[in-house]
């Protein structure tokens, strides 16, 4: 299992969680206290995925299973009481998990080195675990500014509702169904319609190069 995790195969897991909890959960799970703690299932075993990724050695394997097993205690937590404190902590220890994340993830994606379609997969893992950073962001925001945003967005609006304004706002389609009005929920949406350009066009040119490199070591 750890060397499955260590090598580059494990990228397509990651991937396939993320279609799960973006793509697919949305449309079969409904808004109820059930459907919630199904996307909260979901998102455990994402994060559970994490901390095997970033398994190379057995220090940094240690301390992101206790990160993860910190982060996965508070969600529940929360997910069994409505305490805004617990909601708050729960987003925010979720936040530096899900920066981890990507940043190992990008780390694998981006090494030199021949480019599989494992490493490809990867670098489209990373683009949508930036949408989930977002999205996490979003609405540790509304926690703290229960007014930063105006619109559709009811009184108690879940992940799934904030994974999807991300998303909206990462691909610059701006439906306009919500709106950001805070300063920080503006900055937010701002630097994330930036880094959804300008992140295809690196990956795109990154992945060039080491095909291009490999090529002429060949």
């Amino acid at each position: 299992m750890r060397r499955f995790w260590e090598a580059d195969r494990g990228l397509t897991i990651v991937l396939v969680l993320l279609t799960v909890i973006i793509f697919v959960l949305p449309v079969v799970l409904n808004p109820d206290p059930a459907g919630r703690r199904g996307a909260e299932f979901a998102f455990s075993m994402l994060l559970l995925a994490g901390a095997f990724t970033t398994a190379e050695t057995r220090r940094l394997r240690l301390a992101a299973v206790a990160l993860t097993a910190a982060t996965l205690l508070v969600r529940w937590a929360a997910a069994g009481s409505p305490s805004n404190a617990l909601a708050i902590g729960r987003e925010a220890t979720t936040l530096v998990m899900l920066l981890l994340f990507a940043a190992v993830v990008a780390a694998r994606a981006y090494r030199s080195g021949p480019v599989t379609h494992y490493r490809i997969q990867g670098a489209i893992a990373v683009l949508l675990l930036i949408g989930l950073v977002y999205a996490d962001a979003y609405e540790l925001v509304h926690l703290i500014h229960p007014d930063a945003f105006s619109g559709e967005i009811g009184d108690a609006p879940g992940a799934l509702t904030w994974i999807y304004y991300s998303f909206v706002t990462l691909t610059t389609m701006g439906y306009g169904d919500i709106t950001p009005v805070h300063p920080i929920a503006r900055s937010l949406a701002t630097s994330e319609a930036l880094a959804g350009q300008l992140y295809i066009a690196v990956m795109l040119s990154r992945l060039m190069a080491l095909h291009v490199s490999t090529d002429s070591k060949n």
